[in-house]
């Protein structure tokens, strides 16, 4: 694979990433949900201070941590495909590292840079309530490296509620699949499946 596609690749998975990211940002509040598919397929825009799908790391210095390990691994990737194209290496093994680079990188956008373009979001249940919007460079709500990533795709396929003898939830209502993410995540839990998957006989 010429490095000028693996660019062209790279450039484009960004491109769509941070526009989504953008457009829901600038134009949705906190909490704030557009059905696509009634029950099952939502955009309901909500900001993550920590990792994937929702999930956090507690205070400054777990964001910190969170985004200098972030940037260390772009890093890494980043040379391995370099080094896998010299070798050249399969197509879908180079595409599988690509999808985890693209989605390593697009969240550390969010989290570098957000804090400081845009102003803070406002919950739904606030009145009057209006859309971030962009600000001077420094201006906005948050450090360097501080920033919020954006996540909005939420798929609730299943609603229901754990049976009574089920140990410790019994009872208890569920929904699958409850995380919210965004397209970064996506790219890299496909990137990491499709490599698992198809491209296991490289590695061997």
């Amino acid at each position: 694979m010429s490095g000028k596609k693996i660019g062209f690749l790279i450039t484009g998975l960004l491109l769509i990433d941070q526009i989504v990211k953008i457009l829901v940002k600038t134009n949705m509040v906190l909490d704030e949900s557009i059905t696509v598919f009634p029950n099952w397929f939502f955009i309901r825009f909500i900001e993550n201070p920590g990792a994937a799908f929702g999930m956090e790391l507690g205070g400054d210095y777990g964001k910190l941590i969170l985004s200098l390990f972030r940037i260390v691994a772009v890093a890494v990737i980043g040379w391995y495909i370099v080094k896998l194209n010299k070798k050249q290496a399969p197509t879908g093994v180079i595409v599988g590292f690509v999808l985890i680079l693209v989605g390593a990188f697009g969240n550390i956008i969010d989290s570098a840079f957000y804090g400081l373009i845009f102003t803070e979001s406002p919950s739904i249940y606030l009145s009057g309530a209006e859309p971030a919007n962009f600000v001077a460079p420094g201006q906005g709500y948050a450090g360097f490296l501080h920033g919020k990533v954006v996540d909005m795709l939420y798929f609730p396929i299943i609603n229901g509620t754990y049976p009574s003898w089920f140990p410790w939830v019994g009872g208890d209502k569920f929904t699958f699949f409850s995380p919210i993410f965004n397209l970064a995540d996506s790219y890299i839990s496909i990137g990491v499946l499709y490599l698992l998957i198809f491209q296991n006989k490289y590695f061997r």
